[in-house]
């Protein structure tokens, strides 16, 4: 790509809070026209920085341009003004208000001086859902209604709705299947084609060498590398920078034999009328089991259904012989089940509590003694079950919302590891998770699958499935059209069965 001029440049920021230092120096340069690619681990800085870039916070000392001029960007609505949005992971739409009002909540639509509501903000919602493909995105329609898709899509109709020259997006395609990624890589080309500049966060490597146009890396509040090309940095070198030493992709070496003994978990013809078809699976002590497919095929329906979480319409679910409880999650918790959930923030932690809390909600009864809580045993076993996980910081009074993504994670499997689960329900259980912690998630599912646990795995990273698990189902449309060994697949041919492959064994 030929140098364009320089849109923005951030030099020397830094910011503390405290006891911490959470930017240290950072310079960035971002180029009108351009992907700029921002990378690091969880804990780096990067949220910290496009926070400032948002106008969220305020750098301690640095100085920020703007197409040349130095700015002050004192609040979000300053940054809006010169032309900069930011797209978050958590997406701050209001579910119940309609589209065209999430659109233009703010900065709503004026005639002569006065609120033009209803007709008018919906046409201009609907020529900008146009623009982005997705004209079928109703604008009248209450965004709580829409899927994670067509909300990200909201979101960047509401950063077009202003005269947006910079797009922050931060981890944009957590939520979407391969298709909406393609879709949301063709709007990000659209928008770079007229000149908007774009400032992509991603945690996944292989998109960032297929989107990116520059990277700049960020360890420890630092930029330790600003600029490199996307396309042809060496993707260890990159990781590299990242971590502070080479991190390889490997998984854990699976057992020499396959698992044997009685299976622990059985599941036979269940199934959730609209979501998926009957399905047979059984999985035997230290056996990892994956299920591949698209989002929307069933996969976390199936996981949510044998938890109890769901009701099914027809089958069961058996642990060590005996059947459970339909739909009752109390049933399947006391038979050894537990479950990490895609959305652990808000389906599985106590984001304003402490890790120790965390870690023994499933297990207060342990500590109950007449009537009251032995608080020195519950830190005592929680501190147990973090260590065991290498839980950091090693200190379980600190509040898990200060936590990592990896470390997040590891105080939910921690929780668990204490209520002595026989059978683990793993559902994109490296989401939001860097390079580096990735490695030693894999490393603790491995460990606690060899130490007899039997492990059933979602995720949307088709590498990821066959990289940890001993078998994999394919599903399609809530129907499982290939069963196999994960050693007998590959990338390639999963995606074939998902997409349009025909049903095999």
């Amino acid at each position: 790509m030929a140098p364009q001029p320089t849109l923005l440049s951030m030099s020397g920021i830094t910011k503390s809070f405290p006891g911490v230092r959470a930017l240290d120096g950072v310079d960035l340069d971002v180029q009108a026209g351009e992907v700029h690619c921002l990378l690091g681990q969880n804990g780096a800085g990067k949220s910290t920085l496009i926070k400032v870039l948002a106008g969220a916070h305020q750098p301690d000392t640095g100085t920020i341009s703007w197409r040349g001029d130095a700015v002050t960007l004192r609040s979000p609505i300053a940054a809006m003004r010169l032309g900069i949005a930011t797209i978050y992971q958590e997406l701050d739409l209001v579910e119940h208000l309609s589209v065209a009002e999430n659109v233009h909540l703010g900065h709503e639509p004026t005639a002569a001086g006065f609120v033009v509501r209803g007709k008018a903000a919906r046409a201009s919602t609907a020529a900008l859902l146009k623009g982005l493909g997705h004209p079928e995105i109703d604008a009248g329609r209450l965004v709580g209604e829409l899927s994670a898709a067509q909300q990200q899509i909201v979101s960047m109709a509401r950063a077009l709705s202003h005269d947006v020259r910079l797009i922050v997006m931060d981890e944009p395609s957590a939520a979407l299947d391969p298709d909406e990624v393609d879709n949301l890589f063709r709007i990000v080309g659209d928008l770079t084609a007229d000149g908007v500049a774009v400032v992509y966060i991603s945690h996944r490597l292989e998109e960032i060498r297929r989107i990116g146009d520059r990277v700049t890396v960020l360890k420890d509040g630092r930029a330790v590398a600003v600029g490199l090309p996307a396309k042809t940095t060496p993707t260890r070198e990159v990781v590299a920078l990242m971590t502070g030493r080479n991190v390889e992709y490997v998984f854990p070496e699976r057992p020499a034999r396959a698992p044997g003994g009685t299976p622990i978990l059985e599941v036979r013809g269940l199934a959730r009328d609209g979501e998926f078809e009957p399905l047979d699976l059984s999985i035997r002590p230290g056996e990892i089991v994956g299920l591949a497919g698209l989002v929307g095929s069933g996969r976390s329906e199936i996981l949510e259904t044998i938890y109890g979480a769901r009701k099914p319409t027809a089958g069961h679910v058996s642990v060590d012989g005996r059947p459970l409880r339909p739909g009752s999650v109390r049933a399947a918790v006391r038979a050894g089940l537990g479950l990490a959930p895609e959305e652990r923030k808000a389906q599985a932690l106590l984001m304003l509590e402490s890790v120790t809390r965390n870690v023994s909600v499933s297990s207060m009864s342990r500590f109950a003694r007449a009537g009251w809580i032995d608080r020195s045993a519950e830190h005592r076993a929680a501190r147990a079950a973090t260590r065991e996980l290498s839980l950091r910081p090693d200190n379980p009074n600190v509040p898990v919302r200060t936590l990592s993504g990896g470390n997040q994670q590891k105080a939910v499997l921690a929780r668990w590891l204490l209520r002595g689960c026989r059978v683990l329900l793993l559902d994109e259980p490296t989401r939001g998770v860097d390079v580096g912690a990735r490695a030693e998630l894999y490393a603790v599912v491995r460990r606690l699958a060899d130490e007899g646990l039997a492990v059933l795995l979602v995720s949307s990273e088709v590498p990821e499935v066959l990289g940890l698990a001993d078998r994999v189902l394919v599903l399609r449309e809530g129907r499982v059209v290939h069963t196999a060994p994960a050693r007998d697949l590959d990338e390639h041919r999963v995606l074939d069965l998902v997409m349009e492959g025909s049903p095999a064994s």
